[in-house]
């Protein structure tokens, strides 16, 4: 992980990150083989902003509302609360 870590700290390795110092870590989990982890770092980024953000912080509640669909998800709109 610390290799890691270091190789988007000094550029050279990633574009995106190297564009876009500083790179902190925010998140990490442990995965059993190599194989899946890349599937959850592909599935990850994917994910909206807002739900990875709930991820970062833990917020298992909110994480689960957000990987519902938008129609199933209760509405936050004023309109639809009676205010």
């Amino acid at each position: 992980m610390e290799r890691r870590i270091a190789q988007h700290r000094h550029g050279g390795f990633c574009d995106f990150t190297a564009r876009r110092q500083p790179v902190e870590l925010v998140w990490s989990e442990s995965f059993p083989s190599r194989l899946e982890a890349l599937e959850a770092e592909r599935r990850i980024k994917g994910w909206s902003r807002a739900k990875k953000e709930a991820l970062i912080v833990g917020d298992l509640t909110r994480l689960h509302d957000l990987a519902k669909s938008s129609a199933a998800r209760a509405s936050t709109a004023l309109s639809t609360n009676g205010g």
